[in-house]
């Protein structure tokens, strides 16, 4: 008879309850990890709430959470570099490492990608996970697990900076300041941008922002974004623009304030995967439209940015709630939006 451990299962839309489930086995280049903190992010409420992200559905029973930091407790016989009780940040996602992707080194374009908390893979809200050794990444003393769960969110910050090119003197505008809003900011201000500029219509959010380093914020509720941010600009626009709302007036507000030969970096998914751009002012002005998928080859960047107090990614954290308690989390998650930035789970 296996052990058995604890584990946080949707049962249905809006319905989840802790369940015992078998202790997972390793292979040899595996290790168990005994999971401490994992980050609730927007597509684990998207599943949660509607069951559904474009062609990605939930069949019950399903175990959501992606963002996991824990404790290594068994190791598989070929694994080398590290061992029990090391504390490690899980890179979520397995590729099959023959395609030209991921020979590339482009991995998260692999179409065989195995994702945490992607239909049909079950995720890490539970007590532990076997993962590949590879993905598993250790975290410095100075670092805690519970930042350690945070890198997820912050590659994806990063990987989008980067993909910009972000760098000293420049004036980006990040357009939403939920929790990849706010890791773009972190992965902007540690690149050297001079001027960041956040909007939202959320004032918690906006003010998280601020203490986060934003130099200033826009609630687009009260006025007008792109007259604002012209102003901010001296009227010439901004040189860079990040659009994490997934919003089409948010990513028009970025169009019509960008600088001439500014670069736009789309990172949010609309709800129903469209929107209309106004594509003239884009050739007008020489734009460079760019996309990202999730990040690649950026977890021991993000890990040294956070060890070296460059970037403060516990401050993003505005809920902690334990693994007992998990469906009222969710539910508190998404009704309370405007109120819970960025909510994490303490598995134990």
């Amino acid at each position: 008879m296996s052990e058995m451990m604890k584990a946080a299962v949707m049962t249905d839309l809006m319905e989840i309850e802790i369940q015992e489930k078998p202790m997972p086995e390793i292979t040899e280049t595996e290790v168990l990890v005994k999971i401490e903190y994992v980050g609730v992010c927007g597509s684990d409420l998207h599943y949660y709430e509607s069951g559904r992200i474009g062609d990605f559905i939930v069949e019950p029973p399903f175990i959501l959470g992606h963002e996991a930091g824990g404790t290594i407790v068994k190791t598989g016989a070929k694994v080398k570099h590290l061992k029990v009780g090391d504390r490690v940040a899980l890179e979520p996602g397995k590729t099959c490492g023959e395609c030209e992707f991921c020979k590339q080194g482009k991995y998260n374009l692999c179409k065989d990608v195995q994702f945490f908390a992607t239909p049909p893979v079950d995720g890490v809200f539970q007590e532990y996970v076997a993962h590949d050794a590879a993905l598993s990444f250790k975290l410095p003393d100075q670092v805690s697990t519970m930042e350690g769960a945070l890198i997820e969110p912050l590659a994806v910050g990063m990987h989008a900076a980067m993909q910009a090119n972000a760098h000293i003197g420049q004036t980006a505008v990040v357009t939403g300041a939920g929790c990849i809003g706010l890791v773009t900011l972190l992965a902007l201000k540690a690149m050297g941008v001079s001027k960041v500029i956040v909007t939202d219509i959320m004032k918690k959010r906006l003010d998280k922002a601020l203490e986060l380093g934003a130099d200033y914020v826009i609630n687009s509720k009260e006025e007008d974004a792109v007259k604002r941010i012209m102003e901010l600009t001296g009227d010439t626009g901004a040189d860079l623009g990040f659009e994490t709302a997934g919003s089409q007036i948010t990513a028009t507000q970025l169009i019509k304030s960008a600088k001439k030969g500014a670069t736009i970096v789309l990172i949010g998914y609309s709800a129903d995967g469209m929107m209309n751009l106004p594509i003239g002012t884009t050739l007008d002005k020489e734009l460079t439209i760019k996309t990202i998928f999730r990040y690649r080859n950026i977890y021991p960047t993000a890990i040294q940015a956070v060890a070296t107090g460059k970037i403060d990614i516990k401050k993003i954290v505005t809920n902690t709630f334990i693994l007992s308690d998990i469906k009222e989390a969710l539910d508190r998650c998404v009704r309370e939006k405007a109120d819970i930035v960025k909510g994490v789970i303490k598995i134990s």
